[in-house]
C-alpha cells in the first residue's frame, strides 16, 4: 500500500507528487564550478526526499519534507545567481531547510520538471505544518513501522521488531518484547501488519504516569466528568475562575469520542491528547502571541540583535553570505550589522575587514534587508553600520540605501520635531533605521565633508582578557592582525564622512561612552553607545544601578570579544541584567548562548523585542542586578519542577544496540544570584519512556528576568555527556501544572514526538 494514501487516508493530489515519485535527475549545485547530476524521488512514505549520484552506485542521502520551510524558485540564492548566465531561472529552484542548516540549489532539465517540484514540495510543506498532534503522532507510527519492514512486504516478523525496540532506543528483554507481540498478532499468523502495528505502538507507550493523574480525578476510572475535569484544571492546572469554561473547550477541542463529547466529558485517549498538545505546554499559549504595549521609546525593549550577520562560520576565513541575513530576520532579528569597506569598481563591499572571510556586494545586503525585513515582524530594524569607506565609496553606500529602500528608510524624524525622547516601536514599523556616525546632532547644518571620531567597535576590542580558542596554529597570524597585536592599517582618529551618509542617522548616532556623569548631563535621546561585552561586565559589576538607568534613556549595543575568532559567544542574559537592549549575538553559532537568545525572543509573537520589567524603565531605578533584593517590590518566588518522565528522545550514538542512558538538568540563568542549575539521575537504557520522578527545587529572586533551560543529555561515566534536546523560555511565560515541554534540537528545531513530562508549581517565598 503506497505511503502517500496512508499519510492522510487519500490518494496523492495532483501529478506533481507522481512525478516527484517516480523521480528526476537534477542538478544539485554547490558553486559555479559544482554542478553534478544527482537522481531524486519522493518515497512511498509521502514526506522522505531520497536521492543518490545517477542511477548507478550505493551512495545516497535523504532528508524529510518536515525539515524543509520553503522554497525558493528561480535565482533566489548566491550560488544559482552565479550561474544566471547558463541555466535560466524558469529550471532553477532552492530548497530551504530549518535552522543553520545549509540549503540545497537544484536545476531541472525543463521548465515543467522544475514547476513539478516547487509545486509538490510546497503542498508536501503546506502538509507538514498544518498536521495536528495526531496526524504528527500517526506519521510518526508509520515511519517506524517502514523502518522496521525491511523486506518491504508491507508486515513485521518477531526478528524485526526486536531491531525495531533498539532503533527506538528501548532496552528490553526478549520474553517481553515477545509477549507485546503476541498481544498484538490477534490473527496469530507470526507478522504484523499495519494495524496490528499501531496496536503494538498503543501497548508500548502506555502512559502509565498519565493513567495516574488519569485516575486521581476520575471517579468510574473511565472518564472525567464536566465537574471532574474542571477539578483537576482548578488545582493542578491553577487555571482558577476559568476553570468551567476552559474545561468545556479542551473536550471540544481534544476529546475524539463523539459519546463522550456529548456527555461533556474527557476519555484518556482525549486527556493525553490535551496534555501534549499546546494548550497542555509548559510556555503558555496567550504569550506566545504579541500582546504587550508597543508604544513606549524603544530604550525601553530588548532587542533581538546579531553579531556579523554576514558571517556563517569563523571571524577570520568563514564563508560571507547574504544567506546570514535571511537566516537572522527569519529568527525575528531587528538589528543586523553591516561591516563596510572599499570595493572594486566602486561598490563598496561587506566582510570581516583584514581576514580571509570572503566579500559580497554592499548594495546585494541592502537588496536583501528590503526583500526580507519585515516578512516576520512589521517593527522596526536596525542596520548598524561599521564604515570603512573612503568619501566616495561612502556617498555610494547613501545612495544605495536611498533608491533601493525607498520609503522603508527612515530619513528624518517621524514628526519634523527634535526628540526628547525615542520613538515607539508602534511608531516605526516597516521602517529601517541607520545606525552610524553622524557629525553634528539632528539640529546642525552640516558642511559637505565631516569629521568623525572612530567608535569603541571600530577600535582595538577594549583589551578583552578572553584567550583565542583558535585550534589551528597557521591562524594564530590572522588572529593577531584582527585583534591588533601585531600592527595593521587602522583609521585616523579623525575620519571623513559624507554628508549623504550622515543625514542619513536619524534616532541611533554612534558616540563613544564618556562615562554616566557625561550621559546624565549631555547625551540626546538618539545617540547610542556600544560596549564589549568585557567593558559591559565591568560595568554592571561596578556600577550596576547606573548602568539600568543609564539604558532607561539611551540605548546600548553589546557585542562579543574581538578574541572569539570562532564566532563563539557570551552569556546575553549578563548583559540583559543590566538593561542593555542590543546585545548582538553571531547567529551562526549554536548552543547555550542562542538557545538564551531564541527561548528570551520566543514571547510576544516571535516580534523582536521585548518589554522590559517596569523596574529597568524607570530613570530613577534603584535596581541593580548584584543587588536584587535592594529594589522596591522585591518578592523572591519559589519554583518547584517535578520531573515525571520522558518521551521518545532521539538517540545520539547511531551505532546499532546503542541507547541513552537519560537525564534532565534544569538551569536557571538571570542575575547573578539566580544563576543555579540541579540534574535528576540518569536512567540506564531507556529513551523511549524513561521515568524520573524527582523535583528539583529553585528560588528565582528576579522572576522578570529569569530564563528558565531544560536540558536532556546522555550520561556517559568516562566522558562528557552528550546532548539530547533542549527547551528554554522566560520564568514569566511559563504553565504551572502538568506540563509537555516539547524537545529542540542543538539547532533550536523541534525533534517531534521528542517530549518531557513534568510538574511545575510556583509558590510566594514565605
Amino acid at each position: 500500500m503506497g505511503l502517500l494514501q496512508l499519510t492522510d487516508g487519500r490518494q496523492p493530489c495532483g501529478d506533481d507528487l507522481v512525478l516527484m515519485m517516480e523521480g528526476s535527475t537534477l542538478r544539485k549545485v554547490k558553486s559555479r564550478f559544482w554542478k553534478k547530476q544527482r537522481h531524486f524521488r519522493l518515497l512511498e512514505d509521502g514526506l522522505t526526499i531520497w536521492y543518490k549520484s545517477g542511477w548507478a552506485g550505493k551512495g545516497h542521502s535523504k532528508f524529510s519534507v518536515s525539515d524543509l520551510e520553503a522554497v525558493r524558485e528561480g535565482h533566489q540564492s548566491e550560488v544559482l545567481l552565479s550561474i544566471a548566465e547558463e541555466f535560466p531561472a524558469e529550471l532553477c529552484f532552492t530548497l530551504v531547510f530549518h535552522g543553520r542548516q545549509g540549503n540545497l540549489d537544484l536545476v531541472a532539465e525543463t521548465p515543467d520538471e522544475a514547476q513539478a517540484w516547487i509545486q509538490g514540495v510546497r503542498k508536501l510543506i503546506h502538509k507538514a505544518q498544518n498536521m495536528d498532534e495526531q496526524g504528527r503522532q500517526d506519521q510518526w507510527v508509520r515511519d517506524w513501522f517502514l523502518k522496521a519492514d525491511k523486506n518491504k512486504d508491507g508486515k513485521m516478523n518477531f526478528k524485526e521488531v526486536k531491531k525495531l525496540l533498539k532503533m527506538m532506543n528501548v532496552d528490553m528483554n526478549e520474553d517481553h518484547a515477545l509477549c507485546l507481540f503476541t498481544m498484538a498478532d490477534k490473527s496469530e499468523t507470526g507478522y504484523l501488519e499495519i494495524e496490528q502495528f499501531v496496536h503494538f505502538y498503543k501497548i508500548l507507550t502506555q502512559r502509565d504516569e498519565v493513567w495516574k493523574v488519569f485516575q486521581d480525578y476520575s471517579g468510574d476510572g473511565e472518564i472525567l466528568t464536566l465537574e471532574e475535569l474542571e477539578c483537576f484544571l482548578r488545582v493542578e492546572q491553577q487555571e482558577g475562575q476559568h476553570s468551567s469554561h476552559r474545561a468545556e473547550e479542551l473536550i471540544q477541542r481534544y476529546e475524539p469520542l463523539e459519546s463522550a463529547v456529548n456527555q461533556s466529558a474527557m476519555t484518556m485517549d482525549g486527556f493525553q491528547a490535551y496534555l501534549c498538545s499546546l494548550d497542555g505546554s509548559i510556555f503558555k499559549p496567550e504569550l506566545l502571541e504579541l500582546h504587550q504595549d508597543m508604544t513606549q521609546p524603544l530604550s525601553h525593549y530588548f532587542i533581538s540583535s546579531s553579531h556579523n550577520t554576514y558571517l556563517l562560520e569563523n571571524q577570520l576565513t568563514g564563508l560571507s553570505s547574504l544567506e546570514g541575513y535571511i537566516q537572522a530576520l527569519k529568527r525575528g532579528c531587528r538589528c543586523v550589522e553591516v561591516d563596510s569597506w572599499d570595493g572594486d569598481d566602486g561598490e563598496p563591499v561587506v566582510y570581516h575587514g583584514h581576514t580571509l572571510t570572503k566579500k559580497i556586494l554592499f548594495k546585494d545586503v541592502i537588496l536583501t534587508l528590503r526583500d526580507y525585513a519585515f516578512k516576520v515582524s512589521e517593527f522596526p530594524v536596525i542596520v548598524s553600520l561599521e564604515n570603512h569607506c573612503c568619501l566616495e565609496q561612502q556617498t555610494v553606500m547613501a545612495n544605495h540605501l536611498r533608491q533601493i529602500l525607498g520609503d522603508m528608510l527612515l530619513t528624518a524624524p517621524l514628526d519634523g520635531q527634535i526628540p526628547e525622547r525615542l520613538p515607539s516601536p508602534q511608531q516605526l514599523r516597516g521602517k529601517i533605521l541607520l545606525k552610524a556616525k553622524k557629525s553634528g546632532g539632528l539640529e546642525t547644518r552640516l558642511d559637505e565633508t565631516l569629521a568623525y571620531e572612530a567608535s569603541d567597535e571600530e577600535e582595538v576590542a577594549d583589551g578583552d582578557p578572553e584567550s583565542p580558542t583558535l585550534k589551528d596554529p597557521q591562524l594564530w597570524f590572522l588572529m593577531l592582525v584582527h585583534t591588533n597585536l601585531i600592527s595593521r592599517p587602522v583609521l585616523s582618529q579623525k575620519s571623513k564622512l559624507s554628508r549623504e551618509l550622515s543625514d542619513l542617522v536619524v534616532y541611533c548616532k554612534n558616540v563613544r561612552f564618556q562615562g554616566f556623569e557625561q550621559a546624565r548631563s549631555n547625551a540626546t535621546c538618539y545617540e547610542i553607545s556600544s560596549f564589549s561585552e568585557s567593558k559591559a561586565k565591568r560595568l554592571s559589576k561596578e556600577a550596576g544601578a547606573e548602568f539600568v538607568r543609564y539604558n532607561s534613556q539611551q540605548l546600548s549595543r553589546t557585542y562579543p570579544s574581538g578574541m572569539r575568532t570562532d564566532s563563539s559567544n557570551y552569556n546575553p542574559q549578563d548583559m540583559w541584567s543590566t538593561g542593555c537592549q542590543i546585545v548582538a549575538l553571531n547567529f551562526q553559532t549554536a548552543g547555550l548562548e542562542m538557545d538564551l537568545n531564541d527561548g528570551f525572543f520566543r514571547q510576544n509573537g516571535s516580534c523582536g523585542l521585548i518589554l522590559k520589567p517596569d523596574f529597568m524603565r524607570d530613570a530613577n531605578s534603584r535596581f541593580s542586578p548584584e543587588k536584587p533584593e535592594e529594589r522596591p517590590g522585591y518578592k523572591p518566588l519559589r519554583l518547584s519542577i517535578q520531573v515525571i518522565s520522558g518521551q521518545q528522545l532521539p538517540k545520539v550514538n547511531m551505532k546499532e544496540g546503542s541507547i541513552v542512558d537519560p537525564l534532565v538538568r534544569v538551569e536557571i540563568f538571570g542575575v547573578p544570584i539566580d544563576q543555579v542549575k540541579a540534574e535528576t539521575s540518569h536512567i540506564n537504557n531507556n529513551g523511549f519512556n524513561p521515568v524520573w520522578n524527582q523535583t528539583l527545587n529553585f528560588i528565582i529572586h528576579v522572576p522578570e528576568l529569569a530564563l528558565v533551560r531544560f536540558v536532556v543529555e546522555d550520561f556517559d561515566m568516562t566522558t562528557k555527556n552528550d546532548f539530547i534536546g533542549q527547551f528554554t523560555l522566560p520564568f514569566t511565560c511559563i504553565q504551572p501544572g502538568y506540563r509537555h515541554i516539547h524537545l529542540l534540537s542543538k539547532d533550536g528545531t523541534p525533534i517531534p514526538p521528542s517530549s518531557l513530562f513534568v510538574n511545575v508549581s510556583i509558590s510566594e517565598l514565605t
